[in-house]
C-alpha cells in the first residue's frame, strides 16, 4: 500500500516537474516584448553620436564667444526674463574680458537634461531591452532612460541632475519625458521650477542620421514651450575616450571668476 502511494506520488511529482520544466523552457525561449521591439520594430539608434553640425560651427566657441542657447531662446516671465538677459550680457563681458564666470562645467559638475543632449563631444547611445542609456564624453556622463516606466508619485521623485526619464515609441519616434530636475540643473541658465517637464522626440531620418526635437514646459516660468530641433551623425570609427574633470587647468577665484593656468 506505502508503495503504492509512493509510486503514484512520484509519478505526480515527475508530471509536475514536467510541466514546469516546459513552462520555464517556454518562457525562457519566448523573446520579451521590449526585445522584439528593440530589434525588429523599432530603429536601432545604438551608436556614438555627434553633432550636425558642430554646436561651434552653429555660431560660438570662439576666444571671446560662447555657445549659444538654441534660437529664438526662452520665452520667460518677467521679471525673469530680464534677470536671464542681464546674467547672459554678464557671462558674455566676463569672457570678453578674460575672465569667464565659473558655471557647471568649471565646476566639475554634471551637465544634466537636457544639457547633456547637446554633445559638445561625442555621446554614445546604448539600446538595450527597457533602457535607452546615453553615456557622454564629457566628464563620463552616464544617463538612463527607463523604456513604459510610470513615473514615481511626485512626494516619491527625488530632483537629481538627469531627472527621471520615461520612454515610449510612437511609431519610429522615441519619446522621451523627463520631470524632476534639480533646481541648480539650468539648461543655459534658463530657471524652472518642479513643474518643469523636458520633452525630446528622437527620429532616424536616414540610416546615419538622427534629429532631436526637444520641448521644455514649465507653467510657472515660460510664457510658452522652449522648443528647439538638435541633429547628429553617427560617427563609426570613433571610440569614446576617458574624459575626468579634475580641475587640471582651471582655478576657481574668489570672485566666482575663472582663471587658466598650468599647474
Amino acid at each position: 500500500m506505502r508503495f503504492r502511494n509512493i509510486t503514484r506520488m512520484t509519478a505526480a511529482s515527475a508530471m509536475l516537474l514536467g510541466a514546469i520544466s516546459t513552462i520555464a523552457s517556454a518562457a525562457a525561449t519566448k523573446p520579451h516584448s521590449s526585445t522584439v521591439a528593440a530589434s525588429t520594430t523599432v530603429p536601432i539608434i545604438t551608436g556614438v553620436w555627434e553633432r550636425d553640425p558642430s554646436p561651434f560651427e552653429e555660431g560660438g566657441g570662439g576666444d571671446t564667444e560662447d555657445v549659444p542657447p538654441p534660437r529664438p531662446g526662452p520665452d520667460l516671465k518677467e521679471p525673469y526674463a530680464s534677470r536671464w538677459k542681464a546674467l547672459r550680457a554678464k557671462r558674455q563681458a566676463a569672457l570678453d574680458a578674460g575672465k569667464p564666470l565659473a558655471d557647471s562645467s568649471t565646476l566639475c559638475l554634471p551637465e544634466g537634461t537636457p544639457t547633456i543632449m547637446q554633445a559638445i563631444y561625442p555621446i554614445q547611445i546604448l539600446q538595450t531591452p527597457g533602457q535607452v542609456t546615453v553615456l557622454a564624453e564629457l566628464y563620463m556622463q552616464t544617463r538612463r532612460i527607463y523604456m513604459d516606466a510610470p513615473f514615481p508619485k511626485p512626494d516619491d521623485l527625488e530632483p537629481t541632475y538627469y531627472g527621471f526619464s520615461s520612454a515610449h515609441w510612437e511609431g519610429d519616434t522615441l519619446v522621451v519625458t523627463t520631470r524632476g530636475l534639480k533646481d541648480s540643473v539650468q539648461f543655459f541658465e534658463v530657471p524652472h521650477s518642479d513643474q518643469m517637464t523636458v520633452t525630446e522626440r528622437y527620429h532616424l531620418t536616414a540610416t546615419d542620421k538622427l534629429r532631436a526635437d526637444f520641448t521644455i514646459d514649465d507653467p510657472v516660468y515660460l510664457k510658452t514651450p522652449y522648443r528647439w530641433t538638435w541633429r547628429y551623425k553617427r560617427n563609426l570609427t570613433y571610440r569614446i575616450p576617458e574624459y575626468v574633470c579634475d580641475h587640471s587647468l582651471e582655478k576657481i577665484n574668489a570672485d566666482g571668476t575663472v582663471s587658466f593656468e598650468v599647474k
